[in-house]
């Protein structure tokens, strides 16, 4: 889920990936390295994976009781807990206190939302806050029946105090629904409005008041391609967004943007709020994905998400950026620990909820400057734990749920019952001087005031990149007759760099702007600044072309000259900014000096996102169904920087030699020999057309079939394949696929079909038939002589059912608090060898014995469910034929020519 986001999908192509080790079930062997403490019983409080002096109780399963798949929740004023099912109602439940030997509710109701007689249901929630004698409620509705027909702002109230909501007020229509709508709401920290937050597939309504101007546009040299696959095309900037709101729904005050899809955010003590973000999964593997992260909103802050490949580097000076980058996952919730009567540790932290690989992350925050600093640490974990909603409850425990996507929904509490110090005993740290600073300057994000610029304008080269972004809005938001002159003839480098941003973004600007603003930053010395400084500079000279235009030849000559000395360097940042101003002004030679970059080997683990704070390889068995879309790109990353420089060389027009057009169209064809998220071979294809109009039209074709058209499917997205299933397929069961796969159908099959079918599905990818194929799950040469068809189907429809410990991933337990899940290659004396990624076997991490607290079985086969419902009946019958065969084309279940098509009916 994405932030209740729900949004991270797998690629068809891996569909077959999980046969991995699925039907390993059929090797019985024991494993020589059994984990310390495998745990037979089934209470699922015992299977979480919890920090040390903490425990946890499983208190309600709402799926079981036929109450849906909860996603939020919140307590009221009387000390209950009131939770919304994803596609359903609101309940609202008493939980017994902790230590009163129940862990069961004493009651729990359906709550009926409106007058008597009123249809009018409620839920659908992605947020519940009660506050203000009030239950606030963000309605995200797919029009499900007798539930409010909009999403929006929804306020309950009890107005004549039978303990019942009568009275429903929409305080805001919004438009925008499903998983990346409207999403939390939140107390402000003076307890006197509310914080909402939305995805960006839900526009920012009109507002009362914009703390960041609205002047955002898409700001990128970078060739915008659209998401190959058609995701989010249509949504533009300022993207996901948070609004401040009174409580009654009145004054909408746009505070932060430039988001994803953020579902949730917490306020710390000191009164710095924290947003969750999740990037786009199919974009794993390009130099445009930015793993999930933690950012730091401050009053007016922009974040940069921007549609297909056009999202901003978080280097960029007009947006901030993150905390700590956590990796790839799908945020939910996330909340401030300090009311939790847990050791005082956990008194500066956020608790961010992942969905995908159900890991509770700590974020332990640290001021650094007017922002702060993290470190990470896993305060809870589970295999599998889709988590949804977490809260703090009047008692100090955690309350979570799990559940979304239908899935099975349980809640849980956490408390600590150790005998360290808690964190009521801890004092609030002071807000130091630079945080003071910058809110001092956040002031003026409110519009005009006289005293703005003299207060800001300084501050426009402090040190302090939050401040000085502060700073930079605060001018802006002042009318253009105070600050457009000062802006075109600032002495000081650092400030008239911010100047020119400021300038640049802002609508209303004279005709003669753009050569001003050129010529005061040529002034500027780029070997004099530090690496920031110059992308910085580079920043604004970008914006500067984007808004107002490319410079006039003469401008555009000396800019060059200021710039093409230094490309290439050694920053790939810094490359990348130089790339997007050169290419665009078609600098003399950069075309051979990218071709030169893009011809050197790198580093493919360091994406431009950064160093994130959870290891991909370590999520892949936490869930085979995302983690085998990571296994795939990590086997053959693509190179970074590389694919970042081609995409850009597309837009390049002129100064092609023939030599430097087949040596950039052959480095398309290599390009698709790489594995990364769903929409890569799109982003690549486009990427490479657009290329290609740049060339003689009487070279098309050579060069069409030099750069691997022919290599793609006819949509482009995805790379040829031979065979396809032809479908239509269906939801199999064991029972109506046994139906279907009785011996009596399995006579006359098609021998090509059910090895096609074999192939389609990507088996050959992992195991052996016959001696060909993959080695990294068992052979399944003899598979029809050992197993029946129905241990056959079960194995694959239900891969969970049965798990070999011959093939079974096992979860560490280690004493920091963390945790590792792989599967066990060797071991000795010392420590355990733990591969973590089934396509790259040979990657592996030593995990030493002396750290390890326990360790036991994953309950989750590393196969995915569903593998064959993209097959029709006959595919089925001529697939389980070739198995059961184990790729005996001879065998007495095919027709004689080995290609016959009997239909089984």
């Amino acid at each position: 889920m994405s932030s209740k986001r729900f949004s991270f999908l797998i690629p068809k192509l891996l569909l077959g990936l999980g046969v991995i080790l699925g039907l390993g079930a059929f090797y019985v062997k024991v494993a020589p390295f059994a984990p310390t403490n495998a745990k037979a019983d089934d209470d699922k409080a015992s299977k979480l994976k919890l920090q040390p002096g903490f425990a946890a109780e499983h208190l309600y399963s709402p799926s079981a009781n036929g109450q849906g798949s909860w996603v939020s929740m919140c307590f009221d004023d009387k000390g209950r807990l009131i939770t919304s099912d994803q596609y359903g109602g609101l309940y609202r439940m008493t939980i017994p206190a902790i230590g009163s030997g129940s862990t069961k509710p004493t009651k729990i109701e359906h709550l009926k939302v409106g007058t008597p007689g009123d249809t009018l249901g409620m839920g659908t929630a992605h947020g519940l806050f009660y506050a203000f004698n009030s239950l606030y409620v963000m309605v995200n509705n797919r029009v499900t029946k007798d539930l409010p027909k909009h999403s929006g702002f929804y306020r309950l109230q009890d107005t004549n105090g039978d303990d019942q909501y009568d009275k429903v007020t929409l305080l805001k229509e919004l438009e925008g629904n499903g998983e990346h709508g409207p999403h939390s709401i939140i107390m402000s920290p003076d307890k006197k409005s509310l914080f909402v937050i939305s995805g960006n597939h839900t526009d920012a309504p009109q507002m009362d008041d914009y703390l960041l101007p609205k002047t955002w546009k898409a700001d990128n040299l970078f060739p915008l391609i659209k998401d190959p696959r058609g995701h989010a095309n249509d949504r533009m900037a300022p993207g996901g967004w948070v609004a401040n709101v009174q409580p009654d729904g009145s004054d909408w005050v746009l505070y932060s943007a430039g988001y994803r899809n953020a579902f949730d955010m917490a306020f710390n003590d000191t009164g710095d709020l924290f947003v969750y973000d999740a990037d786009m999964e199919w974009d794993i593997g390009t130099p445009w994905y930015r793993p999930t992260r933690i950012c730091h909103a401050t009053s007016g802050s922009e974040f940069g998400w921007r549609t297909g490949n056009g999202k901003w580097s978080p280097a960029l000076p007009d947006n901030l950026p993150p905390v700590i980058n956590i990796g790839q996952g799908s945020p939910t919730s996330m909340l401030f620990a300090s009311n939790a009567k847990f050791p005082a540790k956990y008194k500066n932290t956020l608790l961010a909820f992942d969905w995908s690989f159900g890991i509770v992350h700590s974020i332990h925050l640290k001021p650094s400057g007017s922002t702060f600093t993290a470190e990470h640490e896993e305060f809870l974990s589970g295999v599998p734990l889709p988590l949804t909603d977490g809260v703090i409850g009047p008692d100090g425990a955690l309350y979570f749920m799990t559940g979304g996507r239908r899935l099975e929904s349980d809640l849980y509490r956490v408390h600590y019952k150790g005998n360290d110090a808690l964190a009521s005993t801890v004092a609030v740290p002071p807000v130091n001087k630079e945080n003071q600073l910058r809110r001092s300057l956040e002031k003026y994000h409110t519009g005009q005031n006289s005293a703005a610029i003299a207060a800001a304008w300084p501050e426009l080269n402090n040190p302090d990149r939050f401040i000085r972004y502060a700073a930079r809005i605060a001018v802006e938001h002042q009318p253009l007759s105070e600050w457009k002159d000062k802006a075109t003839s600032e002495k000081d480098p650092i400030t008239a760099i911010q100047a020119a941003i400021a300038l640049a973004r802002t609508d209303s600007v004279d005709s003669d702007i753009k050569a001003k603003l050129n010529a005061n930053l040529l002034k500027i010395n780029l070997k004099s600044l530090t690496e920031p400084q110059q992308i910085e500079l580079i920043r604004a000279y970008e914006l500067v072309t984007l808004r107002l235009g490319e410079p006039d030849a003469a401008q555009k000559k000396q800019i060059i000259a200021a710039l093409n000395p230094s490309y290439p360097s050694n920053s790939g940042e810094l490359n990348r900014s130089l790339a997007r101003m050169l290419v665009t002004l078609q600098a003399p030679g950069v075309i051979e000096k990218t071709l030169a970059l893009m011809d050197k080997k790198e580093d493919t683990s360091m994406m431009p996102g950064g160093m994130t704070a959870t290891s991909s390889a370590d999520l892949i068995m936490r869930n085979p169904q995302y983690g085998l879309d990571i296994a795939k790109t990590l086997e053959k990353m693509p190179p970074p920087q590389q694919t970042y420089l081609a995409v850009m060389l597309s837009s390049a027009k002129d100064n092609w030699t023939p030599a430097l057009q087949e040596r950039y169209m052959k480095w398309f064809r290599k390009a698709f020999e790489y594995q990364a998220g769903r929409s890569y071979i799109g982003f690549m294809d486009k990427a490479r057309n657009l290329a290609l109009t740049h060339v003689p039209a009487d070279k098309r074709a050579a060069y069409d079939k030099m750069s691997g058209g022919e290599l793609l499917s006819k949509n482009g997205n995805d790379l040829a394949q031979s065979v396809y299933p032809k479908g239509p397929g269906k939801r199999w069961d064991v029972e109506t696929a046994l139906a279907v796969v009785d011996d009596a159908h399995l006579t006359g099959r098609n021998y090509q079909q059910g090895k096609d079918m074999y192939n389609a599905i990507t088996c050959g990818r992992c195991h052996a038939v016959g001696g060909q194929g993959g080695n990294i799950g068992p052979d399944l040469t003899q598979l029809g002589k050992r197993f029946s068809n129905k241990d056959i189907l079960e194995s694959i429809i239900e891969p969970n059912k049965v798990i070999s410990d011959q093939y079974a991933a096992t979860r560490f337990e280690l004493k920091n608090g963390e945790s590792i899940v792989g599967r066990i290659t060797n071991e000795d004396k010392t420590s355990y060898t733990v591969s973590q990624n089934p396509f790259a076997p040979d990657m592996v991490v030593k995990v030493a014995k002396k750290d390890v607290a326990s360790s036991q079985y994953s309950p989750s086969s590393i196969m995915l469910p569903g593998l064959i419902n993209s097959l029709n009946e006959d595919e089925l019958r001529d697939l389980i034929a070739y198995l059961k065969s184990g790729g005996n084309e001879k065998d007495k279940m095919f027709s004689s020519s080995g290609s016959g098509s009997k239909s089984g009916k």
